[in-house]
């Protein structure tokens, strides 16, 4: 992915990449009002995530969850 830090390119990627969102979903008849009414609905919650996590990229667990555990009673052979 290309660093636009420092430049109005990224913003133009970003409409480029809604655009062809929304023309996912126009194929598949969705009206565009709808989308975009859809897209607006997400925003609330998208920055709501970003207020509790702003980078989950550094979170430890790194994605990979721990097996599950096999210690409850019924899990142990020859006890019901």
């Amino acid at each position: 992915m290309t660093n636009h830090t420092h430049s109005r390119e990224w913003k133009d990627d970003l409409r480029l990449k809604l655009e062809e969102l929304i023309d996912t979903f126009v194929v598949e008849g969705v009206r565009q009002e709808d989308i975009f009414d859809a897209i607006r609905d997400q925003l609330p919650g998208l920055r709501d995530a970003l207020a509790r996590d702003p980078d989950p990229a550094e979170d430890s667990s790194g994605g990979i969850l721990d097996e599950p555990s096999n210690d409850w009673p019924s899990a142990i052979s020859g006890k019901d």
